[in-house]
């Protein structure tokens, strides 16, 4: 084949390499539009993984690179003159130049024809010349651009500022992020040693931090001194450096753009490396996608019965990888865009949740890389909570007011539909004595409702007659005297969602077909077609439900229940004045945000009023609408201020359900990101729920801080005795079994003991 790369950086000239060694005969042209030694930024970072890769494709190039090599296995974090140091993480860094240097002497020595200061013509010029046009000309690629009606590329510019420098102070003992406060506000900077004498530096701020800085103004020169006395403490009188040669004054900083194209090949010319799609300097991932497409390319070339077949599979599967890398970068990128919401946190947890930042490193991943630093992390959230040295997170006590629970997990709310005129049945009782036996420090009925006309369903429980009121003392009673859990009765009104069918009988949302009732919302809009629409309530229908709360408050507290959660989430009644979708009114209810959550404030105040002041309060709401015009997460962190003002002790968070035109983007922990959000910027403890299903995420979302409580469901549905299990598989021999239930506790630690010994063995 007669192959050009348009491109010398590493994924145009590692293709060529990976060309001419399946096929020495293959005529390979390089065009790059610079000179041979010129090279933008620093130094490059390579994971273990990548290298093992690379080996396997061409040993000669990998060694050479590997012994330019610094390599570092700690992970250093200082924080003005803090700081903490992890290891076991295991990269390696060498200079952008030399890398370059040694792939072009490999080309070279292969017989590939490289060709510097070349000008390029339009691909659509060259794929009349060439078998195959390689688009490999970087982030703002050119050939991406020509055709971009066919690759159809998304790109997103990123906040963050950044500006890639280098210095001669030696950081060879640590990959290192130095976060430095100013009078402008915080900078951070990503900094590793790339050989004997020189470390990559590169400085992050945001955009408003920028501005204040005078940035905008300052020459290439002005840039590098600023940001040297910013970090003048790390940096042993040494200056920080530019080698952006072609770059002039605020040029030299940047916003990374996210480039990902639907597709990446048009007949005979093909993207890769940033052309086609980024990765982000915050995991290294950049030139690792560029090796990796490089080889996939090159072998799918030779494996495939025609260019076509190649390149489709290309696309595919690469797309996988890069989709999934992609999702880490947005992680760790995004947390630096907030890292200001983190800064104030106790430098453990700080650490704890850069590490974890893009969610590619778990709790138990750390403990495999550094035990030590890990156990010592654990033992200072234990303290802080004031749990016992030795436990894992997830068994640190929590308290609310007076209430303390046994440790971190609780049974989120789930709709059973087995209740008979509103009232509990031993379905019920059995169904929540179980898991309160189970361990969890929690339990959550699911939305027992406040009137028969606020049911969902005829098979949802209530709290409006003494009937109910009765099971649900029963159910209390039995938690308080059997187990060490407390129990949380979740009181909500359906609103516009009511009067539907039992799922399994008629459909989930599914009208009754006979027996039906009014319903009452914020507005008079139907959830859905089929749907009767609701009544927009008045002044008169808004005191009523306001007193049916109040009377299921009262009915809870004589019950003897720990706690209550007030249900303004989900579409369901409450959630309808707080969202821009369903509330339309044009009066004090209606509008701003303060109106919108008027009636909601009112309902729990009254809540508040008719409580028992030792006992706590929770909220759930609907952190996001996923619907355009919804309550967005931004939003969300004022709602939760302004019940935080009005005394709610804790804001469960969930997200959805709110409208069905809703598009929600699903994924392991996919609202925990809510609940980070609400907790660290609005000040109040929250409740993280969504896709949690291993006690490793319990333990990573608990120390990085992203909530005080987390809430599994189907787990609990499929395991009533989750929390034990999850004990016994952690080694933690602290946790309360039943006394009739010790036996099995045993056994199970047995059985986990002997497991280990075959593993050892």
């Amino acid at each position: 084949m007669k192959i050009l790369c348009l491109g010398g950086g590493p994924a145009g000239l590692y293709f060529a390499i990976s060309m001419k060694l399946r096929n020495p005969s293959h005529d390979v042209t390089v065009l790059e539009r610079n000179k041979a030694n010129d090279t933008f930024g620093w130094g490059v970072v390579l994971s273990d993984d990548a290298l093992g890769r690379m080996q396997r494709n061409d040993p000669k190039s990998t060694d050479t690179i590997r012994s330019h090599f610094s390599y570092w296995d700690d992970i250093a974090v200082v924080r003005g003159i803090e700081r903490s140091v992890s290891g076991g993480h295991g990269f390696a860094g060498i200079g952008r130049k030399q890398m370059l240097i040694i792939l072009q002497e490999r080309a070279r020595e292969l017989g590939v024809k490289m060709q510097f200061e070349a000008e390029f013509k339009t691909a659509e010029e060259y794929r009349t010349e060439y078998d195959l046009v390689v688009a490999t000309d970087g982030i703002n690629s050119v050939v991406r651009r020509e055709y971009a009606h066919v690759f159809k590329p998304d790109i997103e510019q990123r906040l963050v500022k950044f500006v890639w420098l280098g210095t001669h102070q030696k950081f060879d003992d640590a990959f290192t992020f130095i976060f430095e406060k100013t009078e402008w506000g915080w900078f951070w900077a990503h900094v590793y040693q790339f050989d004997d004498n020189t470390a990559t530096f590169i400085v992050d701020c945001m955009p408003e931090t920028w501005d204040r800085a005078g940035f905008a103004t300052m020459s290439k020169e002005e840039t590098a001194e600023t940001c040297r006395k910013i970090f003048e403490r790390h940096l042993g009188g040494h200056d920080l450096m530019s080698n952006a040669a072609h770059l002039r004054g605020s040029a030299v900083w940047m916003q990374f753009p996210r480039v990902l194209c639907e597709r990446w090949y048009n007949g005979n010319v093909v993207l890769m490396g940033d052309a086609a799609a980024t990765g982000h300097y915050s995991i290294g991932s950049g030139t690792r996608l560029a090796f990796d497409s490089a080889i996939a390319l090159a072998d799918y070339l030779h494996s495939e019965p025609t260019m076509e077949a190649a390149f489709q599979r290309y696309q595919d599967e690469r797309r996988v990888e890069v989709l999934r890398l992609q999702s880490a970068a947005r992680n760790s990128l995004e947390w630096f865009e907030q890292v200001e919401r983190y800064l104030d946190m106790p430098m453990p947890q700080f650490t704890y949740s850069l590490l974890t930042r893009s969610q590619r490193i778990s709790h138990e991943n750390l403990r495999l890389r550094d035990p030590d630093w890990l156990a010592e992390s654990e033992d200072w959230y234990q303290a802080k909570e004031g749990g016992k040295p030795g436990r894992k997170p997830m068994f640190a006590p929590f308290r609310l007011r007076d209430m303390t629970l046994k440790n971190r997990i609780v049974m989120s709310p789930m709709a059973q539909y087995k209740a008979v005129d509103g009232c509990p049945t031993d379905w019920h009782f059995v169904h929540y004595a179980e898991r309160a036996k189970g361990g969890a420090g929690l339990i959550y009925t699911e939305m027992t409702c406040v009137s028969a006309e606020g049911r969902i369903t005829p098979g949802c429980p209530g709290l409006y007659a003494p009937e109910h009121e009765a099971a649900w003392k029963r159910l209390a009673d039995f938690i308080h005297a059997e187990t060490t859990a407390k129990l949380c009765i979740q009181i909500g009104h359906s609103g516009r969602k009511g009067s539907t069918c039992v799922p399994w009988e008629g459909g989930i949302d599914a009208p009754l077909a006979k027996g039906d009732w009014p319903t009452m919302a914020a507005s008079a809009i139907p959830y859905k077609p089929a749907n009767a629409a609701p009544k927009a309530m008045d002044r008169a229908d808004m005191d009523k439900v306001k007193a049916e709360f109040v009377a299921a408050t009262e009915m809870a507290a004589r019950a003897g229940v720990d706690m209550i959660e007030m249900h303004a989430a989900h579409g369901y009644l409450l959630a309808t004045f707080i969202s821009p979708v369903t509330n339309k009114r044009t009066d004090d209810y209606g509008g701003s945000l303060e109106n919108r959550m008027r009636y909601p404030l009112e309902v729990f105040a009254a809540m508040r009023a008719a409580w028992p002041a030792a006992k706590p309060i929770s909220v759930r709401i609907s952190a996001h609408d996923w619907i355009d015009g919804g309550v967005t997460p931004d939003e969300a962190v004022e709602i939760a201020r302004m019940f935080r003002a009005a005394g709610v002790d804790i804001i469960d968070v969930s997200s959805g359900q709110t409208d069905p035109a809703e598009k929600p983007v699903y994924g392991r922990m996919f609202q925990t990101p809510f609940s980070d959000r609400i907790k660290n910027e609005a000040g109040i403890a929250t409740m993280t729920v969504g896709n949690i299903s291993d006690y490793d995420q319990v333990n990573g979302i608990l120390m990085a801080g992203r909530a005080d409580l987390v809430c599994l469901a189907r787990m609990h549905l499929a395991d009533p005795y989750w929390t034990l299990h999850a004990a016994v598989a952690q080694g933690d021999q602290e946790s309360d079994w039943p006394a009739s239930y010790k036996g099995g506790r045993d056994l199970m630690f047995r059985l986990r003991e002997r497991q280990q010994e075959q593993i050892r063995a």
